[in-house]
């Protein structure tokens, strides 16, 4: 019978590195002639990536991990001045040892390597897989909208060589409305190396040879079609790529995990909100402060997993906070028995618990993804990356959120604590028209990987070309 080896390429930011395992698992629980190698970049990260790994591959004999030689990272200052361009950096060293690691698997004929999958962060190494006469694939761990926004830099940079500027909206093929450019990335406005960093992976997108995506077509159906209309690389809808398990995670609380789900267990079906946001999300004592009046004018139960920012460094210096210094004055005794604050939480099981009825999110992909696994509603509140570009689409294009905030981002203005208080509200409504699309998108979710379905017919359709 023969066999077939894909080399996947995450990049390292553990949102792409968890999606990039969880879809190697798809292919390889889907067909038992495939293994996958994946080639890791050591990243300062949280030391649970590691453990999280070695728990995943350890019980997926035909998923292998190599950590690759560790390289000299690029100056702190980089990051400080554009996270993209130090990432971009950091992968542009591990070339020569991928190089080498790929040409020698391909050589060694025990199995057949079939392709190389990139990372959207990877794409330039689309000529490693040239040079050795191998397909090569993007794994975007992002969604459509993100897709058409990337193919579409190029074009304007033919007619804009400038970064984006606070003026017109964009008209963006693929998307259904004109998006406002308070809603792009931070990084589109960079330019310290942000903005072009973006538009330099951009124009190798349409050199690989076809791109797969961790979306549901029903989801984003006309940005898929259009997609599909225009002379690009075959598109491959594989969505949601999810673990649906919590991460283990020596920084998570386990007395503290135990109480909050006792205290869920002895809450009404769909009673609480739940606030997280994400592995990089904190803000300032002032809108911690307004957050927590909200909370507790809303009237409603609520779960906050509260990280908050260093007055020196908003972006990456922050700290879990439960204590009372940085809340109103009496408020963790006021809200004794109907709020919890707590630390890192397995966001993934709480989401799935019956007692959760509203999600206020960064609207990372990973994060909207979950929610709609689960049938939760979310209120929008973006910080960073694409996060607002997703609020914006899943608000306005996709109706499947509540808009909270769409243009927040580090910097901004407070959300004033009655926003919050009116977001919470109209978000735990039971009859709400956006309640029943999520519910109906959560069957979708289910069905697309079943037999049959869409993302299921396209993984099939992806596993094909390697035999």
């Amino acid at each position: 019978m023969k066999k077939a080896e894909l080399i996947f390429v995450p990049s390292p930011l553990i949102g792409h590195l968890v999606s990039t395992l969880e879809f190697a698992k798809h292919l390889t629980d889907r067909d038992d002639r495939i293994s996958v190698t994946i080639l890791s970049m050591k990243l300062a990260v949280a030391p649970w990536v590691d453990a999280y790994t070695t728990s995943l591959t350890d019980s997926q004999p035909r998923i292998c991990v190599i950590d690759l030689p560790p390289v000299d990272p690029p100056l702190p200052d980089v990051l400080k001045k554009s996270p993209e361009y130090f990432i971009s950096l950091v992968v542009e060293s591990h070339l020569p040892n991928v190089k080498n690691i790929v040409s020698s698997r391909s050589n060694s004929g025990s199995l057949q390597v079939t392709g190389l999958v990139l990372d959207f962060f990877c794409v330039s190494m689309v000529d490693i897989a040239k040079e050795l006469s191998l397909p090569s694939y993007m794994f975007l761990t992002s969604n459509m909208g993100f897709l058409r926004l990337m193919l579409y830099l190029p074009t304007r940079q033919d007619r804009i060589s400038t970064v984006f500027k606070s003026s017109d909206d964009e008209l963006i093929p693929g998307i259904t409305s004109p998006v406002p450019v308070c809603v792009m990335p931070s990084c589109l406005f960079n330019k310290d190396g942000g903005h072009a960093t973006l538009v330099k992976l951009a124009q190798r997108f349409k050199d690989v040879d076809g791109i797969i995506v961790n979306t549901i077509h029903e989801l984003e159906p006309y940005a898929v079609n259009a997609f599909s209309g225009d002379l690009n690389p075959p598109l491959y809808t594989v969505g949601p790529v999810l673990h649906l398990k919590s991460q283990p995670n020596p920084d998570l609380d386990e007395a503290q995990y135990q109480k909050i789900f006792q205290w869920l267990d002895d809450l009404a079906e769909s009673s609480v909100v739940f606030l997280c946001f994400g592995s990089s999300g904190s803000f300032d004592v002032a809108q911690v402060k307004e957050i927590a009046i909200g909370l507790e004018r809303s009237g409603y139960n609520f779960l906050r997993s509260l990280r908050v920012s260093s007055p020196k460094d908003e972006v990456s210096a922050h700290r879990y906070v439960t204590n009372n210094g940085v809340f109103p004055e009496g408020f963790l005794e006021r809200i004794k028995g109907r709020g919890m604050i707590c630390g890192r939480v397995p966001q993934v099981e709480i989401l799935a618990h019956k007692a959760i009825g509203g999600f206020v999110s960064h609207c990372g992909w990973n994060s909207i993804l979950e929610s709609l696994w689960y049938g939760v509603p979310i209120a929008t509140w973006p910080i960073y990356a694409e996060q607002q570009l997703n609020a914006f689409r899943m608000v306005k294009e996709l109706g499947l959120a509540l808009d909270l905030r769409l243009d927040y981002r580090v910097g901004s203005d407070l959300v004033m604590a009655g926003d919050i208080e009116s977001a919470v509200r109209c978000l735990m409504d039971g009859e709400s028209k956006i309640r029943k699309k999520v519910n109906e998108m959560a069957e979708i979710s289910r069905k697309s990987l079943m037999e049959g379905g869409s993302s299921f017919n396209s993984i099939g359709q992806f596993i094909s070309l390697n035999f």
